[in-house]
């Protein structure tokens, strides 16, 4: 990280020397937690620059009034050199106006850093696991899994940017009946390549031809080995073979969406391993699972129910509404039994744990958080561990609905959307709506030059600065930073949005929300296409004005800035910052 400080970062501080201030002369007391302590621009701009809430998060446990305490913060903070006034707001917040040759120097800072601007060491370095996607390995990737995918990762750049390492993780669901399915899915297709008339595929298995391929290396390699061979004799194989061939065509797909995992975890090496039944061993030791009977189904009992002593995990302990089985009534471990002893052997090497889930999974997260809580604090240290859940994305073209794949079988593949509209326009558009709500996604709209497109917006803001320089530069013309102070309210209005930035990647990473960044980003751009709007009906508000020299260049030198903000931003969701369009 660079020494230079942020305007953010630099107020940030400016509030706790104040507060630390306060404590040596007494007036508070030491030692009071500031974790909730925020400085950020008031929601209503009239109000000022920035405001604090500090006066209020911290008077009650300094045991004084808020307004009492602000009045001493706004007479250390209007000392400040930067700040024009403090002015104490309600019950307690405080609002700052900044000088503008604050904000002037805060452009000169963006171009200092250039692409670390924005960047934090909040994160300390501590370790969060992310794990996304983690789609079952028995076809290829479809737009189901997509916004996961896109969410996960653009967390996962989000949160290292904050200062976190980042453990990127995949789990292979691949000890399942699943993939015993799929086995001799592959094994129908490997007859089929040995030359037998294979006909419709039967019901209930993969009829994608996507397993043509894995069928015909198998029948490479073996020969007719296991033609007429009895089951046994080849489903192990066959699985792990199928297995090991799907998760190559998806981490294919994957990666035409920019998407990388470091690290990928078998269900199936994990059972073999034992972790799920060391996982009950200590649960069992500290009465967290019992042997008990599960409640009757909820509604008309179905005629051939009767009651299974199952070994129960007390999910009720913590806020689930029944006891949950860790295993079936055959021996093996039910998929929450697994998962649990799973996301125990995530958090040996993580200090956090993020786990990024479809919204069918609405269901379980009660509980497998309930687990991983009993099991981490069991073992001394508990993990915070957060579950995101993802909507689907419903397909559309032209409005309507968009057929299926026949390649698939029932479904769209996501490499032939990547293909059609480009992996910038999937990644941000997936990022324009808040994970838990519906998106549909157009393939017509979404490649729309449009101000109702945010991928253009966003991208053609980039790209017009990009051609405002080109265009200066073909008159000589070019940015400089020695007349900045030549620069107006509109034009540090820009700055005072592009600044917010910093602030915005922490509170987006706190949150676990990248969503942000691309709000930020819409709203950046909208506000760099308004000001280049001006010049249509004002020609003294253009960029390039040949008649000053001067002013252009100062204005040209606030574009560069604006447009590295975007590009940063951009980075961050996975998107290309394009210079023309």
């Amino acid at each position: 990280m660079s020494d230079i400080t942020t305007l953010h970062a630099a107020f940030a501080a400016h509030v706790s020397d104040a507060l630390d201030a306060l404590e040596r002369d007494g007036a508070l007391p030491a030692g009071l937690p500031r974790g909730n302590v925020a400085v950020e621009p008031p929601r209503d701009p009239s109000h000022g620059d920035l405001a604090t809430n500090a006066a209020m998060v911290l008077a009650k446990p300094a045991r004084t009034n808020p307004r009492a305490l602000a009045e001493l913060l706004v007479a250390k903070l209007g000392e400040l050199p930067e700040v024009t006034s403090a002015e104490i707001a309600g019950p307690g917040f405080i609002n700052m106006r900044i000088s503008d040759d604050a904000w002037r120097a805060e452009m000169t800072g963006i171009a200092a850093l250039g692409a670390e601007y924005g960047r934090s060491t909040m994160g300390g370095g501590t370790t969060v696991n992310v794990e996304y996607v983690s789609a079952n390995p028995t076809g290829p990737m479809h737009m189901g899994h997509c916004r996961g995918a896109v969410v996960g990762d653009a967390l996962a750049a989000l949160l290292e940017y904050a200062g976190h390492k980042v453990v990127r993780e995949y789990y292979i669901n691949d000890a399942g009946g699943q993939v015993d399915v799929l086995a001799r899915s592959v094994h129908l297709r490997y007859r089929e390549a040995l030359g037998e008339e294979i006909g419709a595929i039967p019901e209930g298995l993969y009829p994608g031809a996507y397993l043509a391929p894995v069928g015909h290396r198998l029948a490479t390699h073996y020969g007719s080995k296991f033609l007429d061979a009895p089951e046994a004799e080849w489903l192990a194989l066959f699985r792990k073979e199928a297995v090991s061939d799907m998760m190559d065509m998806i981490r294919a797909d994957l990666k035409l969406l920019g998407i990388e995992h470091n690290v990928f975890s078998s269900e199936a090496a994990l059972q073999a391993a034992g972790k799920p039944a060391e996982a009950e061993a200590w649960l069992r030791a500290h009465d967290l699972v019992y042997d008990g009977m599960l409640e009757a189904p909820k509604g008309k009992t179905p005629e051939d129910w009767e009651p299974v002593e199952l070994p129960l995990f007390r999910s009720t302990k913590f806020g689930d509404d029944q006891d949950r089985p860790i295993k079936k009534s055959d021996g093996n471990w039910t998929y929450f039994g697994a998962d649990l002893a799973y996301h125990f052997q995530k958090a040996e090497n993580a200090d956090a744990l993020v786990d990024i889930w479809g919204a069918d999974h609405a269901g379980t997260v009660k509980r497998i958080k309930a687990a991983v809580a009993a099991l981490t604090e069991g073992a001394g240290r508990a993990l915070p561990f957060e579950v995101k859940l993802v909507q689907m994305v419903q397909l559309l073209r032209d409005g309507e609905p968009v057929k299926m794949s026949k390649r698939a079988g029932t479904f769209v593949t996501l490499a032939d959307v990547v293909r059609e509209v480009g992996k910038d326009v999937v990644r941000f558009t997936m990022l324009t709506r808040k994970p838990e709500a519906q998106m549909d996604f157009d393939f017509a709209k979404v490649v729309e030059a449009s101000k109702d497109n945010p991928v253009f917006y966003v991208q053609y803001a980039h790209a017009r600065i990009a051609s405002t320089l080109r265009k200066a530069a073909e008159q000589s013309l070019g940015p400089s930073s020695e007349n900045i102070e030549r620069l107006g309210a509109e034009e540090l209005e820009l700055i005072k949005l592009a600044a917010q930035f910093p602030r915005t990647v922490e509170a987006a990473a706190t949150a676990r929300e990248p969503h942000r960044i691309a709000f930020f980003l819409h709203d950046l751009a909208a506000a760099f296409h308004a000001y280049w709007n001006l010049g249509n009906d004002r020609p003294e508000m253009r960029f390039v004005l040949p008649e000053d020299p001067a002013l252009t260049g100062a204005r040209l030198f606030l574009a560069i800035q604006v447009g590295q903000v975007l590009k940063n931003g951009l980075a961050l969701l996975g998107v290309e910052a394009v210079e023309e369009l």
